[in-house]
């Protein structure tokens, strides 16, 4: 089962490729995958049917008791066969569909295969949590699928309608699923069900799994997305609309239902929702004019009828749930398909337009009236076999006392109700097949154009497939049965096909069939009575309503709360974190220390004084720079402090990260203004400084109360020891970033990653980053050995800088380039020795990339953006991806060896003339945080720094344009001249 997983990932992955390759032929490739899986069921039918059916396992996440575990059973097994046995025939239609150039084929392609990969996991898997992840994989694959047309306003609001729902759902379904697995102290849906949870919290856990298959299934109220995703191509709707996706919903009733179908809760919310969803669906497919329209709300209806036998619980409705659930994936799908074939070869899907295509179209119309007698619930085939089962498992109610619902009263009214759905279905199917096949004597004949030979091969055959089902019913109840037989079987068990002799539900039958036949006869005074009803919020108008209210609401919310000022939302952010905690530190019963131990030695209480002085000049500064530097000094005072309480890596950092943010301040203020614009007044200065008093005074509460309530020791207390023998190193910082929490330091890299790119497209907006900054450095390197001497033949300025002379001679400073020249390979080498050293030394990958990154910005204050170039002439982008690659790379070699993912090795050896060597692997995911955090700073000094030295010369040179027009004006001018500044040039 994993196997065919990946290979459905794998074929997905390839599908644009192979779309491009192939053209339409790659669709018979994509099959492949989804029949071998169906293929692989029908090998299993024996195992399944005896009950022992293959599983697999797959260690995956065990912190969160989360693996990869699959397994088949009787419902897994059928529903894998229409996944996979569907999926690959309409897949094979999709050949003849779309036309040899087809915008967009490859995406949908992948998505559509991809989408049967995810419906595979999700019906096998035996892991809750993986079985939301496969859940909501169906969701975004069916939103990509649904909005396929991309162009198309209404395919995109269908797709988009669709998600909303559905995710909704999915993630009332996830607290749910969370509820119900720690309640149970496992998330293996088998040990789950062999021993089910009970109580208040699992019942409202219970309806919030309902939650997400009604959703998913499109049952009232939720059921108006799924008329609306008909936007879709008709092999979508065929597959994920009919055979598949809502079949989700369905499926996770079905797999729940042993365990909890005996909660009022779940009986009244299922048989309320069911029976209203049928009735409403069949209702409104009885007035639809579009076939596929006709089709969708049929559909609906269908959903509603499937859920409430499913639901009901019981031996008789639970086999004939899956007789239901069978005959429809077959006849739904025949059905969409065929109108899909007529829409390609008519043009039209419109019923009113549509006249003899019976004679035109034979093998569609055959294919199609299989179909829909299935569907109709007519004998010899499936559909008429289940639903004679539905109709005896409730007739068991009043009778004997043991119907699905336990109440005589209940199984007559849900009885009632799939009799009158099963009138209504019978009307609009006729409705169907008339409007797209009859022949009116007086009307003209629609044109039939030629299409590909699959758009009817594949209808035939899954409409063939309908009869031999109906036909072999006898022989695929006992393959049923064994999901059915987890409820105890009354004395009269119905049964899946044959001859069961005249009872009370071949009556109703006829019953149905006569009256869904008076139904159609009367259609045009029907159709007419339907037009004089009263018009009222449908779910749709109630949905859009919502929409529109969430939206404005988040508008208002917005303007009043996010006005642009950044002050007001520090403020917001600021007094909720007052208001939130402390009031919990006042009222909530918090633990205060019994002492607290103010310093350990003088210097430190000093140290503070300075930076609370610090911090409190700040404030009052007027000046930008005199404010910035102010800053700097709390931040050098912490690290101080750091120091002082013997966490030298930790103060290390924290000089490097302040080194560092001291040079982007400097970068920014070149363009702004040298006082702060604004002179609040008195009152706001007060509120300001009440405002950070307050922080101030609940963040140290905080720590105080954290450091009263410790009820275990301190994990700190052994990381001395496990530093070592886990992680290889004495540097306890560095082990934990690159080895205990590497997927932390992972995901950090990739958020370093993110912001670089976002800085760099805000200052270089409206211009090729890339190819401009390529252009760059190719003449960096053109350049280089140009510079001869002081003086010489070539250039000019001394060869203390290698782009020293590039510099306008009264922007440079000889006693700067020199100490450049001295200390910046000095500064590189430190940075390497803090890399390779960190490991049990104060050091590591970040406090070495900062250091190197350091000696690129003084290589570039003291020669501007050449002498940067000369320094690191590669894209920032290059350095940072490679060093995330390295990362991940290091997780995936452990993988291959073994281990688990970012699991460290170690290696001590002995190397001729190097001694002993203590490699730990976890080195290279040091390294590769090395190149990200210096390619972060590159691209710090190439956006802030370099970027805006050329903002900043072309404004001079415009200024000096419009100061020479002046003078011809005859205007005086100012004798300026357009010369290169460096970055500490105004």
């Amino acid at each position: 089962m994993i196997a065919l997983l990946v290979i459905h990932a794998l074929a997905a992955t390839a599908a644009p490729f192979l779309v491009r390759l192939l053209g339409r032929r790659a669709f018979w490739l994509l099959a492949l995958p989804p029949a071998g899986a169906a293929g692989w069921a029908l090998t299993q039918t024996g195992a399944v049917r005896d009950g022992h059916g293959p599983t697999e396992s797959l260690r995956w996440v065990p912190s969160l008791g989360m693996n990869l575990t699959f397994t088949l059973d009787t419902l897994a097994w059928l529903m894998t066969l229409i996944v996979g046995g569907i999926g690959a025939l309409i897949l094979i239609y999709c050949s003849s569909y779309f036309e040899r150039d087809a915008p967009g084929m490859g995406r949908f392609a992948g998505c559509l295969t991809g989408f049967a990969g995810a419906m595979l996991g999700l019906v096998t898997t035996d892991d809750l949590l993986v079985l939301y992840l496969f859940w909501e994989a169906t969701t975004v694959l069916s939103y990509l699928l649904i909005g396929h047309k991309t162009t198309s306003r209404d395919s995109r609001s269908a797709a988009t309608q669709a998600l909303v729902v559905t995710t909704a759902g999915g993630l009332a379904m996830l607290i749910g699923i969370v509820i119900i697995g720690q309640s149970a102290g496992t998330y293996r849906i088998s040990e789950v069900l062999a021993a089910p949870p009970t109580g208040t919290a699992v019942t409202a856990a219970v309806v919030l799994l309902l939650a997400g298959a009604i959703s998913k299934s499109a049952l009232v109220p939720f059921h108006f997305w799924l008329p609306g995703a008909m936007a879709a191509p008709t092999p979508v709707s065929a597959y994920l609309h009919a055979a598949a996706m809502v079949k989700a919903g369905i499926y996770l009733i079905a797999r729940f239902a042993p365990a909890y179908s005996g909660l009022t809760e779940w009986k009244v919310t299922l048989l309320t929702l069911g029976g209203l969803t049928m009735l409403i669906g069949a209702w409104r497919a009885l007035r639809q004019v579009d076939l596929k329209l006709l089709l969708a709300y049929g559909t609906v209806s269908q959903l509603g009828f499937i859920s409430l036998v499913v639901g009901a619980g019981g031996h008789g409705a639970a086999l004939a749930g899956l007789g239901l659930l069978l005959s429809h994936a077959l006849f739904k799908s025949t059905l969409f398909l065929s109108v899909g074939a007529i829409d390609c070869r008519t043009g039209t899907r419109d019923l009113r337009r549509l006249n003899g295509l019976g004679r035109r179209m034979p093998w569609i119309a055959g294919a199609a009236l299989l179909a829909g007698l299935s569907m109709a619930g007519l004998p010899l085939l499936m559909g008429f076999f289940a639903k004679e089962a539905a109709f005896g498992a409730f007739l068991l109610g009043p009778e004997y006392d043991a119907g699905p619902t336990g109440s005589a009263g209940a199984d007559t009214l849900m009885l009632a109700v799939m009799v009158v759905g099963s009138i209504l279905t019978f009307a609009y199917t006729a409705r169907f097949l008339w409007g797209a096949f009859a022949t009116a004597p007086r009307r003209e004949l629609t044109e039939v154009f030629d299409a590909g030979p699959w758009l009817t091969a594949v209808p035939v055959l899954l409409g063939a497939g309908g009869l031999v089902v109906g036909l072999t019913a006898t022989w695929i109840e006992p393959l049923l049965a064994p999901y059915a037989d987890q409820w105890v079987a009354g004395d009269h068990p119905v049964h899946l096909g044959g001859w069961h002799g005249f009872n009370l539900a071949l009556l109703l039958s006829v019953l149905t069939w006569a009256c869904g036949a008076a139904l159609f006869a009367a259609r045009a005074p029907f159709e007419s009575a339907q037009g004089r009803l009263p018009r009222t919020y449908s779910a749709e108008q109630v949905y859009r309503l919502a929409m529109r209210s969430l939206d404005r609401a988040s508008v208002e919310v917005t303007g009043a709360v996010q006005r642009g000022s950044l002050p007001l939302s520090l403020a917001l952010i600021l007094i909720v974190f007052i208001v939130v905690p402390g009031s919990q530190l006042l009222w909530g019963g918090v633990t205060w220390p019994d002492q607290v131990r103010w310093w350990d030695n003088p210097a430190q209480p000093a140290v503070g004084l300075v930076v609370v002085a610090a911090a409190v000049a700040a404030t009052r500064a007027r000046r930008r720079l005199r404010a910035v530097f102010l800053l700097g000094v709390t931040g050098y005072g912490a690290s101080m402090l750091f120091l002082l309480h013997g966490a030298p890596d930790l103060a290390l950092t924290q000089i490097l990260v302040e080194t560092v943010s001291l040079v982007v301040f400097v970068l920014v203020l070149r363009r702004l203004s040298g006082k702060f614009p604004d002179d609040p007044p008195r009152a706001v200065r007060r509120w300001r400084a009440l405002l950070g008093l307050g922080v101030g005074t609940v963040t140290a509460a905080m720590a105080l109360t954290a450091s009263a309530v410790r009820s275990t020791p301190p994990s700190a207390s052994d990381l001395a020891r496990s530093a070592v023998e886990f992680g290889g190193g004495s540097n306890i910082v560095n082990v934990i970033l690159v080895d205990v929490r590497a997927w932390d330091t992972m995901g950090e890299l990739s958020v370093v990653l993110v912001a670089a790119t976002g800085v760099a497209s805000l200052v270089f907006i409206g211009g090729d980053v890339h190819a401009r900054g390529r252009q760059l450095i190719r003449a960096s390197w053109e350049r280089r050995g140009s510079y001869t001497d002081v003086g010489g033949a070539e250039g000019s300025g001394s060869r203390w800088l290698a782009e020293g002379g590039r510099l306008a001679p009264e922007r440079r400073s000889t006693i700067f380039e020199v100490v450049t020249r001295l200390v910046f390979h000095t500064i590189v080498l430190w940075s390497l020795y803090l890399l390779f050293s960190g490991h049990n030394h104060p050091g590591g990958g970040f406090a070495a990339g900062l250091m190197c990154g350091l000696a690129l910005a003084v290589r570039y204050l003291a020669g501007s953006r050449d002498e940067l170039l000369a320094a690191a002439p590669v894209m920032p982008g290059l350095l940072m991806g490679a060093g995330l690659f390295l990362s991940a790379g290091v997780g995936l070699g452990a993988m291959l060896a073994g281990g688990g993912p970012l699991q460290s090795w170690i290696f001590d050896l002995h190397l001729p003339l190097l001694g002993h060597v203590h490699l730990v692997t976890s080195v290279f995911f040091d390294l590769g945080v090395y190149l990200v955090v210096i390619g972060l700073m590159l691209d710090i000094l190439r956006s802030l720094g370099s970027r805006v030295d050329t903002q900043i010369e072309q404004q001079d040179a415009e200024s000096v344009q419009v100061a020479g027009t002046h003078t011809e004006s005859g205007e005086p001018a100012a004798n300026s001249s357009p010369v290169r500044e460096g970055p500490m040039g105004t």
